[in-house]
């Protein structure tokens, strides 16, 4: 029974972990590369994160008198921290995702479309080529 229960965290880790990597390879190759102008506003690091959705992810990494902005564009550009952002995010909003929706699913059209972005048309292709990448649900 143990061994069924660390075999099933395994492979839910194990596919948040490759769905987490298709994201980042999908937003930046994977890569630090800073920030550019996305729909208006300033998008950066490996999930090319906004500073809105930073601080909705709890604006992790950020040091005792570091402003804010400062401190969601160095964390963008570390992997680690930018990743935990990513996953306090999904933490944060996945209960407003249909059930029938698998954790990937999730985690890819909140990334995309803010709060409400399972529910959003706009997400679908995103979705899809996440799912393409990992082969996740």
């Amino acid at each position: 029974m143990l061994a069924t229960i660390l075999i099933a965290v395994f492979l839910i880790s194990a596919t948040t972990e490759d769905c987490l990597k298709c994201i980042c390879k999908r937003e930046s190759g994977c890569k630090p590369i800073g920030c550019h102008m996305d729909v208006g506003s300033l998008s950066c690091g490996y999930y090319q994160i906004k500073l809105p959705y930073y601080k909705d992810c709890g604006t992790p990494g950020r040091k005792r008198g570091e402003s804010v902005a400062a401190a969601w564009k160095r964390c963008a550009n570390d992997y680690s921290c930018s990743t935990t952002c990513v996953k306090a995010y999904y933490n944060r909003y996945k209960r407003l995702c249909p059930s029938s929706q698998g954790t990937c699913q999730k985690m890819a059209r909140l990334h995309n479309g803010g709060p409400s972005g399972c529910k959003k048309q706009a997400t679908v292709g995103y979705w899809n080529a996440v799912k393409k990448c990992c082969g996740c649900t």
